[in-house]
């Protein structure tokens, strides 16, 4: 696929879905990074459109119109810039980020566990994390999506309460790295056994904590450049390229491997923000 494959796969409400079909959150913030990228505005506004005319009333955005339930996917929506998406909407999804927490992190949780007997990790409640869905439990993939979000906003506007998230967020991250480097969806040690690594979130993990110095960042960008000479997923060649660029240890003149099938709207618009990204058109830290 190509920018061209996403402005002829654009729905008639604006928005796109992973391959065809309804509009979804995820997909249409992917296609509209990869066309404001490429210089392709019109159709990025009309994407911009349908974001608004679904957010929510609390500040977020649910996956897809109808559900009722804002979500992780408000962290992607945040990526674009007050000027893009509008600041009472900007606003509105920072908001919604810094007031959303892990369920392990808030203090009901706590007090029912105490009361049940069960011990509760004290950095569960010192880094709180994101959730894919608010009321369950925090996860890697969610966090360094906010992490993301929240970092260009404290570029844009600095306050010690974002300032203070993004570096809980971090160490929250850290907590979880594998044994061997690298990190899994959520627990580094799932019921006791030490998980392994996967590709896309470690090169996430890795973007989220962009001048971070620490041996698990070192061990992480280990697994992450053995991950980029080995995979032939697109989705985990796009991760890691951008974790892998945020510590300046992606390869110079990288090139995507022969073979690699960019499948949906997100693995083909990110590959688009991730070479615009490369020539110095930067939508995440630029």
């Amino acid at each position: 696929m190509s920018i061209d494959t996403l402005i002829n796969r654009q729905n008639r409400d604006g928005g796109w879905a992973y391959v065809r079909g309804g509009s979804w959150t995820e997909p249409t913030v992917y296609a509209i990074l990869a066309l404001l990228a490429s210089g392709e505005k019109a159709p990025a506004e009309l994407g911009i459109g349908w974001l608004r005319r679904v957010a929510r009333k609390d500040g977020g955005w649910a996956p897809q119109a109808g559900v009722d339930q804002s979500t992780w996917v408000t962290g992607l929506v945040a990526l674009l810039s007050p000027e893009q998406l509008g600041p009472e909407y900007h606003r509105r999804a920072i908001d919604w980020l810094l007031d959303t927490t892990g369920e392990e992190s808030t203090t009901m949780y706590r007090i029912r566990e105490w009361l049940l007997g069960n011990s509760v990790s004290e950095n569960d409640r010192k880094f709180p994390g994101w959730p894919w869905v608010p009321g369950t439990a925090a996860w890697v993939g969610p966090t360094a999506i906010a992490i993301l979000a929240l970092d260009k906003q404290e570029r844009r506007k600095s306050t010690a309460r974002i300032r203070e998230r993004i570096a809980a967020a971090r160490e929250f991250l850290l907590s979880r790295a594998c044994d061997e480097g690298g990190w899994n969806h959520g627990s580094s040690r799932p019921l006791g056994y030490p998980s392994h690594p996967y590709p896309e979130t470690t090169g996430l993990a890795l973007a989220a904590l962009r001048g971070v110095r620490s041996p698990r960042v070192d061990s992480g960008l280990a697994v992450a450049g053995k991950f980029l000479a080995e995979c032939r997923s697109a989705d985990a060649l796009n991760w890691l390229r951008l974790g892998l660029r945020a510590h300046g240890k992606l390869p110079p003149g990288y090139c995507t491997p022969s073979g690699v099938e960019y499948r949906t709207i997100p693995e083909t618009s990110l590959d688009v923000v991730m070479t615009a990204a490369e020539q110095g058109r930067d939508c995440f830290w630029g």
